[in-house]
């Protein structure tokens, strides 16, 4: 269940705004239990930057016990996203966490798709772009374990990318995903801690969505319905 904090700002309930840099706010989507938290889940949303459409999977992070901290990001096209863009997504995580009131919890790093790729770096990983070089990311302290969605792992494809990631890696891929194929995952096997990867048949990159992008229907013959209570289930037991 979710209790809802009496904040200055909110967004349908559920969102706080926060000052993220001297000149915008960042918007986080924040869910809590009712009992006491067990640890904090900063998740990522995809490249739509909405962490709303992720509400099945949110809420069984929720049932496990733990607060979600989520921000809402500006939308990009992966194929034409900046170096700045990418660092923001990460830089948007860690600004979430840092005014919680609870932040010294134990953290869960999560994501879905690119938002996969900026729970690696919180956790160690260190991205290279396209023209070869470093992409400067921060990493976040007391994260004890990744719970990856379709991640986006091209970025760390060069030697030594995932040597500081000795966390467990927690990866649900979807067989039908053409944007993030399951096989691409075997790459986090180059890190040093352990690494489950799940490959859920007949789902696609967009099915964990509770809500699809515009225009975007589940995959065929997959009962997205069912799909999304099993993933809510998946996502609370993945963390206990």
């Amino acid at each position: 269940m979710v209790r809802i904090h009496p904040v200055t700002a909110r967004l349908s309930g559920i969102s706080l705004d926060r000052p993220a840099c001297a000149d915008k706010l960042l918007r986080v989507l924040t869910l809590e239990p009712l009992g006491a938290p067990r640890g904090i889940v900063l998740f990522g949303a995809g490249a739509g930057g909405d962490p709303r459409r992720y509400r099945d999977l949110l809420d069984g992070f929720v049932d496990a016990g733990h607060v979600v901290l989520a921000p809402t990001n500006e939308r990009f096209d992966p194929r034409t996203v900046t170096t700045e863009q990418l660092q923001g997504r990460v830089e948007s995580l860690i600004s979430a966490v840092a005014d919680y009131h609870h932040a010294d919890l134990p953290i869960v790093a999560s994501g879905h798709s690119v938002g996969g790729w900026a729970a690696l770096c919180l956790a160690g990983a260190q991205p290279w772009s396209r023209d070869g070089q470093p992409i400067p990311v921060a990493a976040a302290q007391r994260v004890t374990r990744l719970v990856l969605f379709a991640p986006t792992v091209g970025w760390f494809q060069a030697p030594g990318a995932l040597s500081r990631v000795e966390v467990p890696i927690i990866v649900h891929a979807g067989e039908n995903d053409m944007v993030t194929p399951a096989d691409t995952a075997t790459l986090l096997r180059a890190a040093p801690g352990t690494v489950s990867i799940q490959v859920h048949e007949n789902v696609g990159h967009y099915d964990f969505m509770t809500e699809l992008p515009p225009n975007m229907t589940p995959t065929s013959r997959l009962d997205h319905a069912v799909f999304l209570r099993e993933l809510r289930r998946l996502a609370g037991t993945g963390i206990s």
